[in-house]
């Protein structure tokens, strides 16, 4: 697994037109946690950041290993 930065979950989320609230929900997680992860408040738990890495990749979101991200 890659791990996603605060830049590219923002550039991600952005990107598909998706709001801090709709990604918390697509993530099943307190739109807080996605509110701190990209200002770099904080780094969510592991469970966390999978759970918010799925919803973008579900989204159509593809993280390469050169830390790009790709719409499909």
């Amino acid at each position: 697994m890659l791990d996603i930065s605060a830049r590219q979950c923002r550039a991600a989320r952005v990107g598909l037109g998706l709001s801090r609230k709709e990604l918390a929900q697509a993530a099943s997680l307190n739109e807080r946690t996605i509110i701190d992860f990209e200002r770099g408040a904080r780094n969510p738990h592991a469970n966390n950041l999978i759970a918010i890495k799925n919803a973008l990749e579900n989204a159509g979101v593809r993280f390469t290993a050169e830390n790009c991200i790709c719409f499909d």
